[in-house]
């Protein structure tokens, strides 16, 4: 199962065969070059490391550069903007500096996309988790409070995982089976059906989509 890093572009909308329109999610996926496979026998794992988007040479710092010197020799930037592992069975099958681009995906081919949520700062219960508060008529003091949040002597703390405000957003998100309508070669653009996570230039990774039973 292998995948691309990319950026999220934006959404739009283009028409389909019936004459409707669909609403769609614009991605620029790589190209992405490999830096590094690993495999079960040397690293306990099988997984691709690559590298998306050029950083200038002065940037970097030494280890990630002279990883990158061995692959590309001297260059003034290197593909490695952004460097993420994505797990795959076929990591043995490729090179490092081998380029992959959008063509690993096919028009209405399934893939899963992972991005970070966008953050909404310190919120609420009700905004955070969808609680629906209290009475809103006069005289109630209990309107967007979070209510009880544990007992009295025992246990005498809050249990673990106890929803309550906080920080909303920002937490790693997977879509999945979403359609890829478009595909746009020499733009490197994939066109993707539905919304994925993250704001307007966000980083995201996009896999083919596990075989999943009904």
């Amino acid at each position: 199962m292998i995948g691309l890093i990319g950026r999220k572009l934006g959404m739009t909308q283009i028409p389909t065969k019936d004459g409707s329109m669909t609403a769609v999610t614009v991605i620029e996926a790589g190209p992405c070059y490999v830096l590094q496979g690993k495999t079960t026998e040397r690293d306990g794992y099988n997984a691709l490391k690559l590298g998306f988007g050029e950083i200038k040479a002065r940037k970097l710092n030494k280890p990630i550069l002279g990883e990158l010197k061995k692959i590309f020799g001297e260059r003034e930037s290197y593909p490695a903007l952004v460097i993420k592992e994505i797990r795959t069975e076929d990591a043995q099958n490729f090179k490092p500096g081998q380029e992959l681009k959008v063509d690993i995906f096919q028009e209405g081919e399934k893939i899963d996309v992972t991005g970070i949520s966008k953050g909404k700062g310190f919120q609420g219960v009700m905004k955070r988790w969808g609680f629906s508060g209290g009475p809103k008529s006069h005289g109630s003091k209990f309107h967007r409070k979070p209510g009880s949040i544990g007992q009295h002597t025992e246990p005498a703390r809050v249990w673990k995982g106890k929803k309550m405000p906080g920080h909303a957003g920002m937490k790693r998100v997977t879509v999945k089976n979403l359609e890829i309508v478009k595909i746009y070669l020499e733009k490197n653009l994939v066109l993707v059906k539905g919304a994925i996570p993250g704001p307007n230039g966000g980083i995201v990774v996009l896999k083919k989509a596990k075989e999943r039973s009904k």
